[in-house]
């Protein structure tokens, strides 16, 4: 059907009915037919002063909020969340409302291009700055480019074949699975910094563990009575952000029940420790024997025999290995005996060597509150409604055999969407130089990346507001939750879906291939998965035939059930486990720790967007740039002064950034924030800052995450700042530092 059918006509057609109410509301799959016009060109359909919103899903984590975009004329002009949503009811991040500026970004990659590996992607391209984005010509037809995707299919062996994909479990993730199903290529792999640095793995390796079934914890921070966090940032990035910062707004609420108190444990302080009512700075590595010790304690405090899983603690040496003081954690034992205490393993205390002892043992001090399955408790996260098993994204070991796979030659033909493995891999992975081994490499990237600077083919899929799918919720909700997306403008550029692409391209290479997809487009797939939902009951909405169901689907954003499906944990043994109080051990032979952390603004992929470049950092305020955190005694001894040029060596590499005096961290250590140091990815965000993932090595735990806290550096001043040159920040740094009181001016 041609793109000019306009709505008029398609009323004139459609008659009245489910369809035409769809159409109205601009959420049936017919919509994608019709073509919503910039605001050079009225639709007919608009009225000067009025917008129109629709119902999407965030793609700028894989946490999954559910959004409402206004548009006015065909233009995207706000975004604010979903308040029937499940998940977020209604809130967003500053990452959602960032997404503007993707769908903005004056760097998109505009059209299918033939690219040589190397070199810089937007130089073939008119130059924003100077003439007309919309004229920027790319180098290929996209008739060419499903013909060079479906050769790839066809001339090579489907074990040879691989797609790497990013964290989140989307419909172009099953529509690859069932591709690789049915003609025995590779699985597809997903994989996201930030579940390394959530060390998702480790997490839910240590609920198998405990309660003899695999899954994602839920913690019902917004009915706890007390929170003891072990680095976990969950107002920040960690898992599903803006759900915790709602249970959080939860335990804080003093009007109808006792405000909740909040206790966190951590090497630095982070913006989520900074809300804490107490904040124990802990020795990295310590924080399982901590646990352990807390769990002595509070069992002594009750009487009675001591728990096989604390037994073998002694917390005077606990407390003395962690650097904390014995009656700190005899006074928190104390407020633990007394409360309903939930405890919460983050990534920054399970990204070491003994991350997977370390989750144990802070789960298990749940057991003495014995709040399983209790309101303020832990929790199993709910499956999707179209989710059978729970699925989470590949470890970093995981990705390292793949590495090895590709650097072997085992790996021919790889295709990349929605992740950036060249900068978000730590290079001592290899992946970057690996790819230089497979022969051909084509990227789907809406951004000029660094993974798709080393490419052979860039086809450039939508922006997230330009796209139909959807995306199941894998924690943060009671409710199982399948979230629906769909454009909310018309593609600026000649930019293309993926899940079309490779549909075309399957039914080009025929056989095995087009059989594995028989759909006529990315519409097509999506009716038939959704459509699945339909003789389900218990949900958000009832339909009395497809094509209304999905029309409701795209309208109120996806579907829902509406009871509290979380899981209740079998507990029941976990006093009783043999827990292990060991120490981390570490690489390198600096003097201080390495504590890398991800950015709360920009995280792994914010750094294109200059409204997250500008905005500060909640515990520095510094805005576009990379800074390491020093403690200012530390500082002192080295000689270094705020914006003095440090140098942070590793045993894998170094890198250079700004000092910053930040009293809340350890003196033994020091911690760089991990979302700038981009070789490419567009003007804001190439060549500005470092990435701290040079310094890690591929050291994992036992559940093959990353012990991306297991490192040791060494400091060098390289040279004090000269005046007008240092850190953007919005801070005082007469308030903070007493810099220039009691000087006359």
């Amino acid at each position: 059907m041609s793109e000019q059918f306009s709505r008029r006509d398609f009323l004139k057609l459609a008659g009245v009915g489910a369809a035409t109410t769809a159409i109205l509301t601009g959420c049936g799959p017919a919509s994608r037919y019709v073509k919503r016009e910039p605001y050079q060109q009225m639709p007919e359909y608009n009225s000067v002063g009025q917008s129109t919103y629709y119902a999407t899903t965030c793609r700028e984590c894989a946490a999954g909020c559910g959004l409402v975009v206004r548009t006015y004329q065909g233009r995207a002009l706000k975004v604010e969340g979903n308040a029937s949503h499940p998940l977020n009811l209604g809130k967003t991040c500053a990452r959602g409302q960032a997404t503007l500026q993707g769908l903005y970004n004056p760097n998109r990659i505009q059209g299918p291009i033939k690219h040589v590996r190397g070199d810089r992607l937007y130089d073939s391209f008119s130059n924003p700055f100077l003439d007309d984005i919309n004229n920027a010509p790319a180098n290929m037809t996209w008739d060419e480019a499903i013909q060079v995707v479906a050769d790839a299919l066809k001339n090579y062996k489907p074990n040879e074949i691989a797609f790497l994909m990013g964290m989140a479990p989307d419909h172009l993730f099953d529509l690859v699975t069932d591709l690789a199903k049915a003609t025995g290529m590779n699985a597809p792999l997903r994989f996201g910094a930030l579940s390394m640095f959530e060390a998702r793995a480790t997490l839910s390796k240590a609920v198998e563990n405990l309660f003899g079934q695999p899954g994602l914890p839920f913690f019902d921070v917004g009915a706890a009575q007390t929170v003891f966090s072990f680095g976990a940032n969950f107002l920040e990035t960690w898992l599903s952000p803006v759900s915790y910062t709602r249970g959080f707004a939860g335990l804080r609420e003093a009007e109808t029940k006792m405000r909740g108190k909040f206790v966190q444990f951590e090497t630095r302080m982070s913006s989520t420790g900074a809300k804490a009512d107490h904040w124990v700075p802990l020795r990295p590595g310590t924080e399982g024997l901590v646990a352990l010790a807390i769990g002595k304690l509070v069992s002594e405090m009750r009487g009675g025999a001591i728990p096989r899983a604390f037994s073998g603690v002694n917390p005077a040496e606990a407390a003395e290995t962690a650097g904390v003081e014995l009656v700190a954690l005899e006074n928190l034992a104390g407020m633990f005996a007394t409360s309903n205490v939930l405890a919460i393993p983050g990534g920054a205390a399970l990204g070491q060597s003994n991350g997977l002892e370390i989750a144990e043992a802070i789960l298990a001090l749940n057991a003495l509150s014995d709040n399983f399955g209790q309101p303020g408790g832990v929790y199993l996260s709910p499956l999707a409604p179209d989710q059978t098993e729970y699925s989470r994204p590949a470890s970093a070991e995981e990705m390292r055999t793949f590495v090895e796979k590709m650097a072997g030659g085992a790996i021919k033909v790889l295709f990349v969407h929605g992740v950036n493995p060249v900068f978000e891999l730590p290079k001592s992975l290899g992946f970057e130089v690996a790819l230089t081994s497979v022969e051909q490499v084509i990227s789907f990237a809406t951004f000029p990346d660094d993974t798709a600077t080393g490419a052979d083919y860039v086809f450039p899929d939508h922006h997230s507001f330009e796209s139909w799918g959807y995306q199941r919720i894998a924690t943060g909700t009671s409710q199982p939750v399948l979230s629906g997306a769909q454009p909310v403008v018309t593609p600026f550029f000649d930019t293309r879906s993926t899940a079309d692409v490779l549909i075309a391209a399957a039914g080009l290479a025929g056989g095995k291939f087009a059989s594995a997809l028989p759909f006529a487009d990315e519409v097509e797939f999506l009716q038939a998965k959704v459509g699945a939902l339909l003789s389900q009951a218990g949900g958000s909405f009832d339909a009395p035939d497809a094509a209304t169901f999905m029309a409701y689907f795209q309208q109120y954003g996806g579907w829902f059930r509406n009871a509290d499906a979380r899981i209740t944990p079998d507990g029941s043994g976990v006093l009783n486990s043999n827990l292990s109080g060991s120490v981390a051990e570490f690489s390198g032979e600096g003097e201080f720790f390495l504590v890398p952390f991800v950015s709360p603004t920009l995280a792994e992929a914010g750094a294109n967007k200059p409204w997250l470049q500008e905005l500060p950092d909640p515990t520095t305020t510094v805005m576009w740039n990379t800074w390491i955190e020093i403690n200012p005694e530390t500082a002192h001894e080295l000689g270094i002064e705020n914006d003095d040029v440090v140098k942070v060596v590793s045993e894998l590499g170094e890198v250079q950034a700004y000092a910053y005096l930040y009293p809340a961290i350890r003196p033994d250590a020091v911690a760089i924030p991990f979302g700038q140091g981009h070789k490419a990815y567009g003007r804001y965000a190439e060549s500005r800052g470092a990435n701290p993932a040079d310094l890690l090595a591929a050291h994992f735990n036992k559940a093959g995450d990353l012990a991306f806290g297991g490192m040791k550096v060494k400091l060098e001043k390289v040279s004090s700042a000269e005046r007008g040159v240092g850190l953007s920040r919005m801070e005082s740094r007469m308030g903070v530092y007493g810099e220039s009181m009691g000087e006359e001016h």
